[in-house]
């Protein structure tokens, strides 16, 4: 049986919190950043959770059941 290898990039942008569910990083962040409020740029801060559209695909990348 063959070791299974999961897909590099999934696992440096995707992270599994203690109950199951995949997190992610906000998109916007890298740039045009001096438009954006202090209030928008403090809430990129925090991971959001991955849409359930896209959790079946993202845990196949990271090798998850």
């Amino acid at each position: 049986m063959p070791k299974v290898k999961r897909q590099s990039a999934a696992k440096k942008r995707f992270k599994v919190t203690g109950t199951g569910k995949l997190m992610r990083r906000p998109a916007m962040r890298s740039h045009y950043l001096e438009k954006k409020s202090a209030k928008k740029k403090r809430g990129f801060d925090k991971d959001v959770a991955l849409d359930e559209s896209n959790v079946k695909s993202v845990k196949k990348l990271l090798g998850l059941k």
